[in-house]
């Protein structure tokens, strides 16, 4: 049985890409054979998290920013220490935008290189 925070983790994802009930638990049987995520192992929960991030059908928007690079983005954000209005700053000075949403895939990249320049920086720095 997985613990707590990992049923989390699978329900906001499930609130991010906007699946419905149904249509989460055809997909978490049709990937790791159970009809709830309270069921789940720890190698069904890798399953299901490997499949979200890297179907193509989980697009965050029509120009192709994966969920994968969203989830990545949020990871680099938190190991950066930054709250939300520093990082949306960010993105408004060096990518013109207010959301990380309305990144295409080839900005995405870009903004993931330089967050990891960022925190690499600080490192050498600390």
């Amino acid at each position: 049985m997985l613990d707590h925070k990992k049923l989390a983790v699978i329900h906001i994802t499930k609130k991010e890409l906007g699946l419905d009930d149904r249509e989460y638990r055809d997909t978490l049987e049709k990937v790791t054979g159970v009809r709830s995520s309270r069921d789940l192992d720890e190698a069904g929960f890798r399953k299901l998290m490997r499949y979200f991030t890297r179907s193509k059908h989980y697009r965050i928007n029509a120009d192709g920013m994966t969920f994968r690079q969203k989830l990545y983005v949020r990871h680099l954000v938190e190991d950066l220490g930054w709250d939300n209005l520093h990082f949306m700053n960010f993105l408004k000075k060096y990518y013109h935008t207010d959301a990380v949403d309305k990144l295409s895939k080839s900005e995405a990249s870009k903004l993931i290189e330089s967050l990891k320049k960022i925190i690499t920086r600080n490192l050498a720095a600390s």
